[in-house]
């Protein structure tokens, strides 16, 4: 997974074609940022026909993954951009969200239903995203996250 240069400024976004297909990119440096990424990537999803439920999975995967990026990969330092590329297809959404911090390795997280984690506030978004999204995939260092949302059929 190799992230893109940004060049866009605070909590704008703009596109960057990667051979045919179109990655929106954004930097996101405030939780306000990331409350209007998250509605535009929803909009987008909305444009394209995507159920309610994929939104849903997607806006709370999406705020779960920025929100770590800031909190412990950047420590809150809003002089830090957490980069985000997106790109919003028929069949599926990606996004990669990638912050500036050490990494961390996702396989060493503790499971947040062992009973001696119950109380813990740690752990819960990474399992939220990987319950929520057809699959995710951290990098090397442990500090860009690939999510994947494939459309689902539509009930009814």
């Amino acid at each position: 997974m190799h992230a893109v240069p940004l060049e866009a400024h605070r909590g704008q976004s703009r596109s960057h074609r990667r051979g045919s297909e179109a990655w929106n990119l954004a930097a996101v440096h405030t939780f306000d940022d990331m409350s209007t990424l998250i509605e535009t990537v929803a909009d987008e999803m909305a444009r394209e026909g995507y159920p309610d439920k994929d939104q849903f999975s997607m806006r709370l995967s999406l705020e779960e993954a920025i929100v770590n990026a800031v909190k412990h990969g950047h420590d809150g330092d809003p002089n830090l951009a957490v980069q985000v590329r997106y790109r919003v297809s028929f069949g599926r959404v990606l996004v990669e969200v990638e912050d500036e911090g050490p990494g961390f390795d996702p396989y060493q997280v503790d499971d947040p239903f062992d009973p001696e984690n119950l109380t813990r506030p740690c752990g819960r978004g990474l399992f939220l995203m990987r319950h929520y999204m057809t699959w995710i995939h951290f990098n090397e260092r442990g500090n860009a996250v690939l999510l994947c949302k494939c459309r689902t059929a539509v009930e009814g």
